[in-house]
């Protein structure tokens, strides 16, 4: 009898970029960035304006040149293959790029026939985008009525048309109101979890916080950091817990008994104490106040976020 051996999990690399460059005459865009995106992940790349965000993802779309470097997408080579690229890819761009004097079928329709598919195909893919993205009670309807969210999303349903492998979004939830911008985000979830790259560039920190697999910190055209959410909050001090008390004197006590440099609020009663926000540190903390008889009436936690990441790197 023989027995079969499972095969092992491969993680396939969707976007590869190595050394990549670009300048404007005198003025250096991008100085040389190593970037790689694993397939069906989503990868946000974070940094203030004027970093060199928006001249990568034109770059990586085929929309412009670089002035040196490799890049490879889906296997494709950008620089000889620049067709094959356009066909595994798909961009949803800041602004809408959607016909608001069509209705959102013909919007979809419009773009099946640009990418050549039949009549049948496009009728076939055009229901399921609308049912995919909760258009279908909209298709009819002129997108000049379309809220913005609904509007957002059948933006993103054109980018679907061709089913891409890797998809661009740019800056895709700005001006959205909460509710439609979590909307975009369980979408972008469900397109990964079916296997699709996600390129995400984003002003929104917490969004990058809730969609990101991998983050990388850009500014003045150089990588400064990357990695997961976690990773890169672990790179920034900054952690603290807040202890607060009954009164003046137990408070003081509390000081005592911790033995660490605080901040302590007499007027809040509050103590603020350094801490990497570990179970086993709080615990600790915890269990010293209790020994000595001292009771704590609140405690909060404070770990840094990626605005802490963000500010402390890019010092702006």
């Amino acid at each position: 009898m023989s027995s079969a051996t499972p095969e092992a999990t491969t993680v396939r690399t969707a976007i590869a970029v190595s050394g990549l460059r670009k300048s404007y005459g005198e003025h250096t865009v991008l100085d040389g960035i190593d970037l790689t995106v694993q397939q069906g992940t989503v990868f946000a790349l974070l940094g203030p304006n004027g970093a060199g965000k928006t001249t990568t993802v034109q770059i990586l779309s085929t929309l412009i040149d670089a002035d040196g470097g490799q890049v490879t997408l889906a296997g494709y080579e950008l620089n000889s293959q620049p067709a094959k690229v356009r066909e595994v890819i798909g961009v949803t761009g800041q602004y809408s790029a959607v016909d608001k004097l069509l209705t959102g079928r013909e919007n979809l329709k419009l773009m099946a026939s640009l990418y050549h598919l039949s009549r049948a195909t496009a009728k076939t893919r055009t229901a399921e985008l609308l049912e995919r993205f909760d258009l279908t009670e909209a298709a009819d309807k002129l997108v000049a009525t379309y809220s913005g969210g609904m509007a957002r999303k059948l933006d993103l349903a054109m980018t679907l048309v061709s089913d891409p492998a890797i998809i661009f979004l740019d800056e895709p939830t700005t001006g959205l109101d909460p509710r439609s911008r979590r909307t975009m985000w369980q979408i972008v979830k469900e397109l990964t979890s079916g296997g699709v790259t996600i390129f995400l560039t984003t002003q929104y920190l917490e969004e990058a916080d809730q969609l990101a697999d991998q983050i990388a910190l850009l500014d003045h055209g150089a990588v400064i950091a990357q990695g997961t959410p976690q990773q890169l909050k672990r790179m920034i001090p900054g952690g603290h817990i807040t202890l607060r008390f009954a009164d003046a004197e137990t408070l003081s006590r509390a000081q005592a008994v911790i033995g660490r440099p605080g901040r302590a609020d007499v007027a809040a009663l509050s103590l603020q104490v350094p801490t990497s926000g570990s179970v086993p540190e709080l615990r600790g903390i915890l269990a010293s106040l209790d020994d000595h008889g001292i009771d704590t009436a609140e405690l909060t936690v404070h770990t840094p976020d990626l605005d802490d990441v963000f500010l402390t790197l890019t010092g702006r």
